[in-house]
This record gives C-alpha cells, structure tokens and sequence, in this order.
C-alpha cells in the first residue's frame, strides 16, 4: 500500500497536484484512484439539459447545434455564441473574444463541455467553458477522444480548474503505473462467498468499464470495501469495549426502582417494558453497557433511562444524566422531580427513606447552588445528577458513577463524553438516546458499536397530530386563519407555540446569508403577520432575513394575538428567565410561547395542542418532526401548521410537503438524509459534508451492511489483531485517522 501514499506532484507534477489538492483535496495516488465517477454517459446518449441547476457546476454531453461570431458594437472584439443541445433543450455556451474557436466548434459534433450554469437574458448558459471535443471519426486524434473510444465515458466531480477529463487523464496514469501495487483488504473467502472481484479489477473497471455490467461489478466490489470496513472498525471497538471490566448494577427488590414504580399513574407500554428489560440485563453484567436508545418522538425513551438510572442508585451508585442544553437539563430536573415526588428528597425533612436527592448542574448557576451540587455529587448524597457541559469540569466530582446518559448524542462532542465516562473508578454503563428515529443501516453505521433498543409504541392517551403547510405567499387567507386557531385553542383553554429560526436583531449570526438587511426585515414582517405578502419574495435567489422570536412576538401581540398572554424564548436569556417561562407556560400561566428551536427536545406540556413554525422551510426534516412533538401530549389532538414562503413546485415545499403527509419518524428521518447526502459516517454527522462513503448507500445497502457486519464480527473474532490480514489493517489505519476514530468512539 506504500506506492498509494505516494504524493501525486509524482505522477503528475506539481501544477496539476497543486489544483487537484486545492480544489478537490487529492493529495496522493490513494486518493486520486479512489475519486471515482460521479456518474457515466454514453455516447449518443446526451445529457438532460433542463435538469441542470443555477450555480452548479457541470459537466455535460451535448451535441453543437448552432455557432455564431457576433461582433460588439462600437467597439473591438467579439462573442463567439455556442448553442449546444440534448434534443429537447438547449443550453448557450458563451466566449468573449475567442473568435478562433469557431473552426473547431462546428455543428453537429458532440464533445463534453464544462463550467458553471449562469443565466443571461433568462437563458442558461455557460460563460467560457472548458471542452473537450469528442467527434464520432475521432478525427483530432485527441487524448480523451481515443480514451473513451467505444466506452462509457466516466465523469467525476470537478472543479473550475480541473474539469473532468483532465481528472480521467490524471487517473489514467495513475492506474497505468500504480495499478499493481493496490493490496487486497478482503479475505479471499470472502470474496468467494460474494462473488466479489479482485480490487485491483474493480479500480480498473469503475474508472474505465467497458458497458454497465462492468461499471456494476467494480461498484458492488468497492461497495463492499467500504461496508466492510467500516464494519471491522465498529466491530473492534465493540470487542474492545465488551473487554473492559464493569460493576454489575442491579435494582434491589423493594427498593427505589420499585417505590417509583408504584407511583406511576400509568403502565409501562409493552416496548417500555421489553427495553427496560434489555437495559436491565446489561446493568447486571460486569462489562459496560453500550446501548442506542431510539423511538417515535413522544414514546417515553425518558422514563426509560429514568427507571435505568434509578436502578444504578438502587445498587448503591450514581447516575448522570446530560443534556444539550440549559432548557433541556432544566425540564429534565422539573420533570424527574415532580414525577418521583418525596423520592427526590432523600435525606432530607418529609423526604422518603427509600429517595436519594436529584441534583442539577449548569454553568450559569449561582456559587450557592453551584457549591452544594458539588458537594452533594461528591459525598454520594445526590443519587441523581442532571445537567450540561458544567457535568464535564475537572471540579465535578462523583463517589461511584455507575450509568451516564447522554440525552440528543450528536450535539456531543467525544471529548465531552469522554471526560464524563472518566469520573468513574471503572467504566461506567452508557445510554445514548437520540431525539428522532435513525434508520436500522444508519444506527449500525453511526452507532454501530452500540446495541440498540426501539421504542416504536407510544404511550395510551396520545392524541394524534394533524400537520398542514400555510403557503403565507399563495394564500395569505391561510395564515390569517393559523392566527385564528391559536386564539380558538387559547379559548379552549390549551396552549400554543410559535416557533422562529433567530432570535432578533441582536444577533451577531443573523446576518450571515442574510439579503436586505434591516430596513427589510419590519416590511418583511408585515408581510407575513399582516396577509400582505410580497409574491415576489419568494425567489430562491432574493431571500429576506429569517422571521425572529423578538420581532414575531412584538407583531403578534400588536396584531392577531392582541389581547392574549404571549412570552419569549431562546437560549441567550438569563438561566432564570428561561426557567421562569418554562415554569409559566408549564403551569398554564402563559397562553402563547414564542421561541427559537431551544423547546425542540425534552420540553412536556400537556396542555399545548397548537404550534405555528414560521420559515419552516428553514428547518431540517427531523427537526420539524421533532418540534411538533411539543404538542398533541395530553389527551386533546395536536395541530401543528408550517409557515413558509416558499412557491409549491420547489424542493422546499416538497420537504414540508412529506412533514405534513406522514407522522412515521422513520420514514422522515430516510428523507431528511437523502438530504444531508447521508453525511460522513466516520466523521460530522448530522451534516452535509463530503462523505466518506463514496458508493456505499447507508439507505439502499442495507444487505450489504447487514451481512458485512455479521463477517467483520466472525472476523475480529477469529483474528482481534488483524495479524493475519494486513492489507486490512493497512486500509484501516488509512481510513480510521485520529479524528474519525474519536468520532467513531462516540457511542
């Protein structure tokens, strides 16, 4: 695998290096054989011309319809036009004083033509594109005309300065000289038992297949390489961790668990009751527990980790619980203590003797407060401790951690986690849950050194959540008639959230993408709270400002909530004035919450049946699922309308569109990551990055995943080490660096 690491100034020299590292981040022979196509024409086959978007950049075959030179008009120089076609649309391709091109640009010939979708006189074009001819009589004799002779012609992501032909000569040498020198990372019976072809066969054929069969053998090899990779990191980690040695943590019979128990005004759903039990088993055993636990907004994954938690304080330890932020620890604390009553007031006046005392902790507590948390932590007299980052300090110290939770995983970083899990003698028992559903490949890629529990039933008693899209363009009516069902739901005694993407004009990150700027943003308002839109502002490319919680709520209490009791919030208030709203609201002291995405998670009132989401197209997908199970708690239905500007044929409106049409978190959390291009797996989740997957589909694969997964556990078990496979290990090593490798130990 050295010759791989080789940097390509090498192979191709140091200018075409230097811009294929700066625009494409290939910096060695490795990484230039592993850019594979994006996708392949056929010749003949030319490129759906209607399909391309404004600003991308792209690469297209085409078929020269139409050359013409015309001069400029009182002064020197010319514009040579090039109307280039797929049969049904047209695309212009623009050169200023290239005059001299004409000879080679003649009607009829095909060639690939590449740059960045502009639009002039409301036509699409490409201004100064970079080309490469590639005439059926291949009469130039040209490099790229003689290598896509009688292939499918690959095409990959590009830049400006590389376009992709120049990128398929780069790889052709790459593969003429270095081709032998690619080790094998799967085990021959592996192969075997696939029907995987040799590696080397499958970089030769994904780059320069011959038909399409070619192209789908070299693409089911390489979508193994990746699975399967992957899957001996997790596997490892797995084998690790199941090594390392644990207190065993059981509830004693009549004991806290128990107390609790009995005080539940409600049964446990079937799935509460077969988690637990999980739970439970890997609480008894004397390695650490490592479990995922996800389900449906709403299904009680809390009460779940509570009754976990309370077990480990039942066998004598401690217990955390962390949260993303302050709201979350606060409503976690309020809800944990008023569910287990004098069970929170262990050792103190009028406490139970069976209770242990439940401590929060957040970096903008008072010294006081701060002070006897601590010491409560330290001396073991706070069986429960709830709370953010503060959790992490060096300060923070515990008598004997037996379980952390980590409550919304991914706003975590593994340092943070890490520092927690380090405060125990011995390795503490870890629960992750997530806030939305992950699809079954995507927890056994993301979380895939943890075993996972779903909670796929929600609790007797909830109501169900009608979701509708207000088109405040199209139809200013519908918007005036949201404003019209929150006062019918304040009137019938319920409470609602209105929900905005920014705080106010106080913040320092409102600008950022912003068009228009302030004088805009009282118009904007207007438009949207008043029924006056603008039509106009709807276009992708002139977006005003994001709606925020300050200027909304001064809007609707001078306007269509006039007379109703309408408070703030977001996460740059004082710890106390957050609390105090949250308490407020909770108690029914406030009919109308307007806030930015800090109730996303955690937040329980029952009594809160309506949310408006203003700039919903703004939110993610899980996201919008997830705030709209704020409402629909208690007995009476939820309703939940998304506010957008957004015209019905874009894809934003198709995102709200499949919110509102379904309430199956699953099903939303495979579109929200169709979205985000699935990610990298091995590095920034929940985030539209370049992923690291590069034909493995987490969503499509999910047979590949799952049999990988089964050989690289049987694998690691017969060989820990990899001693007997060291191209493996070689691959691995590449693949796993520090930081991916710390992100991976995330679970």
């Amino acid at each position: 695998m050295g010759a791989l690491d080789e940097p390509l100034t090498k192979l191709v020299g140091d200018r075409t290096a230097k811009v294929l590292a700066d625009s494409l981040k290939l910096r060695t022979v490795g990484d230039l054989l592993h850019h594979y196509p994006r996708r392949y024409v056929e010749r003949g086959r030319l490129t759906s011309l209607d399909e391309l978007e404004i600003d991308e950049h792209v690469t297209v075959l085409a078929r020269i319809e139409k050359v013409t030179l015309i001069p400029f008009r009182g002064r020197k120089g010319d514009r040579l036009e090039v109307v280039v076609t797929d049969d049904r649309s047209r695309l212009s391709l623009v050169f200023f004083n290239q005059g001299w091109r004409q000879k080679e640009l003649r009607p009829g010939m095909q060639g690939l033509f590449a740059g960045k979708v502009g639009v002039f006189n409301r036509t699409r074009q490409l201004a100064s594109p970079d080309y490469q001819l590639l005439d059926a009589d291949a009469e130039s004799g040209s490099d790229a005309a003689r290598q896509f002779a009688g292939r499918l012609i690959p095409v990959y992501a590009a830049s400006a300065q590389m376009p992709s032909w120049k990128i398929s000569l780069s790889v052709g040498m790459a593969l003429e000289k270095h081709l032998s020198d690619v080790g094998e990372p799967l085990p021959a019976g592996l192969r075997e038992r696939h029907g995987l072809i040799p590696l080397p066969e499958a970089l030769e054929l994904v780059h320069h297949p011959r038909n399409q069969a070619d192209r789908e053998r070299a693409q089911e090899r390489l979508r193994w390489d990746e699975a399967f990779v992957l899957q001996v990191a997790l596997a490892r980690r797995r084998a690790a961790d199941s090594a390392l040695p644990a207190k065993p943590r059981e509830a004693r019979p009549g004991g806290l668990l128990d107390a609790f128990d009995a005080r539940l005004p409600f049964t446990l759903t079937e799935g509460q009751r077969k988690v637990s039990a999980e739970i439970a088993a890997d609480l008894a055993s004397d390695h650490p527990m490592h479990r995922l636990l996800q389900g449906e907004v709403g299904s009680g994954k809390t009460l779940v980790a509570l009754r976990a938690m309370l077990a480990v304080v039942d066998a004598g330890g401690q217990a955390v619980l962390l949260a993303p932020t302050e709201v979350l620890a606060q409503q976690h604390h309020r809800s944990v203590v008023e569910m287990m009553g004098d069970l929170a007031e262990g050792g103190m006046i009028g406490g139970s003797d069976l209770g242990t005392r439940v401590v929060l902790l957040t970096g903008s507590m008072g010294v006081p407060a701060r002070r006897q948390a601590l010491l409560d932590m330290a001396c073991g007299d706070a069986g429960l401790a709830i709370g953010t980052h503060a959790l992490i300090e060096d300060k923070v110290q515990f008598q004997d951690l037996g379980l952390v939770v980590v409550d919304e995983q991914h706003r975590f970083g593994v340092e943070q986690r890490d520092a927690l899990r380090a405060k125990g003698e011995q390795p503490p028992h870890l629960l992750v849950m997530t806030a939305t559903p992950i699809p079954r490949t995507v927890a056994m890629t993301v979380f895939g050194d943890l075993e996972t529990s779903v909670l796929d039933q929600l609790p007797a008693g909830r109501s169900p959540i009608s979701t509708h899209v207000v088109p405040a363009v199209e139809k200013p009516n519908f918007l005036t008639r949201a404003w019209e069902r929150v006062r019918e739901e304040v009137d019938k005694g319920h409470q609602a959230y209105v929900v905005c993407p920014r705080i106010g004009d106080e913040d320092p990150e409102e600008q950022k993408g912003a068009k228009g700027g302030r004088k805009r943003r009282a118009a904007d308002l207007e438009e949207l709270l008043d029924e006056a839109p603008d039509e106009g502002a709807a276009a992708e490319g002139d977006r005003r400002p994001p709606l925020s919680v300050v200027e909304t709520a001064g809007r609707l209490l001078a306007g269509p909530l006039a007379g109703l009791r309408v408070e703030i919030l977001h996460g740059r208030l004082a710890p106390e004035a957050k609390d105090d709203v949250m308490r407020r609201f909770a108690a029914g002291e406030v009919d109308v919450l307007v806030a930015t995405t800090v109730i996303e998670v955690g937040v329980n009132v029952p009594n809160s049946t309506a949310m408006v989401i203003m700039d919903a197209d703004r939110f993610g997908v899980s996201q919008l699922h997830q705030l709209r199970g704020r409402v629909g708690r208690g007995s009476a239905p939820g309703l939940c309308l998304l506010v957008t500007d957004m015209p019905a044929a874009s894809a934003a409106r198709a995102r709200l569109d499949a919110v509102a049409g379904t309430l199956d978190g699953f099903q939303l959390s495979r579109i929200d990551l169709e979205q985000r291009r699935e990610g990298d797996v091995l590095g920034q989740a929940q985030s539209g990055v370049k992923s690291s997957l590069k034909v493995l589909s987490v969503l499509e694969d999910e047979e590949v995943i799952v049999t990988a997964r089964a050989e690289a556990t049987r694998l690691v078990a017969e060989d820990p080490d990899l001693a007997a496979h060291p191209d493996l290990r070689t691959v691995l090593d590449s693949l796993i660096d520090e930081d991916r490798a710390a992100y991976m130990e995330k679970g």
